[in-house]
């Protein structure tokens, strides 16, 4: 009578069974935790279908909100003012009134999440034990999360594009210091906001993943990258700080505005860009070196 095998992939027991006694199994630790299976894995999480979901019902809610109370008025700052003039108006508006906030939340949520859940759910020391190498865990969670990351900050405006111009049409953009730009030209100027935006969460991905590779505790790092940005933008607030807090993470976060110029002012998009990769390239040096010399206990 033979003993049953356990449930497995056809013909994992037949190359078990065909290797010399003592021979430990090989294995090439380039092909551990391929990228396709850890982005299902993140997509199936409920955590991003949440986060998905409230990227696509805010715009939806403000132009609601819009059309319920009649419009900005006309009292309103410029370029809440515009918001109802077209959907590329609408989408710079939704853009503005996220960056802030909504984005930085998203961006944490995803990069903050992605190692301390893995120790949080005790299961980071088998996945080294499989064995991934720390580096490769480290750049396939990485890479997955700024890949979501990136998504969310180009389904937002996209989304808010389309839903502005079901509701408001799709009339020219308006700029709140003078001019107007077609279609093509909105939507060029759009693209260069989003991808602005995109460098400016790198810092905010970089601190989160900081966090996350040094806490066990998935909300400490989300919340702890959260409250230093808020700290930040807080601080950036007080004029007496200046030429100082010209060196903050979030001093240039809203420096895209120069878009609406013409021609487009990139000065400020281009030290807000060279100050968000210095600030991105630290952190996720730290949290490299950090990660490497730490005892995974959990």
């Amino acid at each position: 009578m033979t003993e049953p095998t356990a449930p497995t992939r056809r013909g994992v027991h037949d190359r078990l069974a065909a290797l010399d006694p003592g021979h430990p199994p090989t294995f090439n630790p380039r092909r551990t935790m391929p990228l396709r299976v850890e982005l299902v894995r993140q997509l199936k999480r409920r955590r991003t279908q949440l986060a998905a979901l409230v990227l696509l019902v805010l715009p939806v809610i403000i132009a609601l909100a819009f059309q319920l109370g009649g419009g900005a008025g006309s009292d309103a700052p410029a370029l809440v003012g515009l918001a109802t003039v077209g959907g590329a108006n609408f989408a710079l508006f939704t853009e503005y009134v996220s960056v802030g906030f909504l984005l930085v939340v998203v961006v944490s949520l995803f990069c903050g999440d992605t190692v301390a859940s893995e120790a949080n759910w005790s299961s980071l020391r088998y996945l080294l034990a499989q064995p991934v190498p720390r580096g490769r865990l480290l750049r396939q969670k990485l890479i997955v999360a700024l890949a979501l990351s990136a998504g969310a900050n180009i389904l937002l405006p996209l989304w808010a594009f389309l839903v502005g111009g079901v509701f408001f049409g799709w009339s020219p953009a308006h700029s709140p210091i003078g001019g107007t730009f077609d279609t093509g030209a909105s939507l060029a100027r759009l693209a260069i906001v989003v991808v602005y935006v995109c460098g400016q969460m790198l810092v905010v991905a970089a601190l989160a993943f900081l966090l996350s590779v040094s806490v066990d505790n998935p909300l400490g790092a989300v919340g702890g990258a959260v409250m230093l940005v808020v700290v930040s933008n807080i601080l950036d607030q007080i004029a007496a700080l200046d030429p100082y807090r010209h060196f903050l993470p979030t001093h240039w976060n809203y420096s895209w505005v120069d878009t609406l110029s013409t021609p487009i002012r990139y000065d400020d998009m281009l030290r807000g860009t060279g100050t968000a990769l210095v600030y991105a390239a630290v952190f996720l040096a730290v949290a490299w070196l950090r990660f490497d010399r730490k005892d995974i206990t959990s």
